[in-house]
């Protein structure tokens, strides 16, 4: 029994190894355009952030809808799509503007209020005579990191799209050899 399951893996690999190695090669070029092309990519990066929120919007709407029947507070469910259809309407009406500030926005407050956490655990492992300054560093650093991109959005952008671009690489490379590897693998 134990052979047939391995055989049964072995072929789908066999069958499915290159599937793996099309996304890694979509994943390098997608980050290799995003660095070379720096400017089309923060538009696309702006229509992306517009159509997730009308998409997200609708699925939230028709969501709600659905549970209407069954749950008392399926309002709430139905004012976020309705906030998210918005949001994703006035993204492509003041395009790319609005997208990209939102994206900023997001960033800055998630670094801060990660600083901030950083810094209260700092703070509590003092308290129990614990090593705190490098927790204490890093929530310190986060912060003053979520000002500066509040204070410098073309920066933050910068750093937003380097960010995809080698995770798009690093991901990219990281399936090839994955796909070739599993390749081997599954050889007869």
């Amino acid at each position: 029994m134990t052979t047939s399951v391995l055989d049964d893996f072995k072929r789908a690999y066999r069958l499915t190894w290159w599937a793996l190695l099309l996304r890694g090669l979509f994943g390098i070029a997608v980050g290799v355009f995003i660095f070379m092309r720096p400017l089309e990519s923060v538009a696309a990066f702006a229509l992306v952030i517009a159509f997730w929120a009308l998409f997200s919007g609708f699925l939230d709407i028709a969501h709600a809808i659905q549970l209407a029947s069954v749950m008392k507070q399926w309002w709430i469910l139905l004012l976020s799509g309705l906030v998210g259809v918005g949001f994703g309407i006035a993204a492509l009406m003041f395009y790319p503007g609005l997208s990209l500030s939102f994206a900023v926005i997001w960033v800055a407050w998630w670094l801060i209020l990660v600083g901030v956490l950083g810094i209260y655990a700092a703070f509590q492992l003092k308290t129990l005579g614990e090593s705190w300054g490098w927790p204490a560093v890093y929530g310190v650093l986060s912060v003053a990191a979520g000002a500066f991109a509040l204070v410098a959005p073309p920066v933050t952008i910068a750093a937003i799209m380097g960010l995809i671009s080698g995770f798009a690489v690093v991901s990219g490379v990281a399936l090839v050899i994955g796909a070739f590897k599993l390749r081997s693998i599954a050889r007869p």
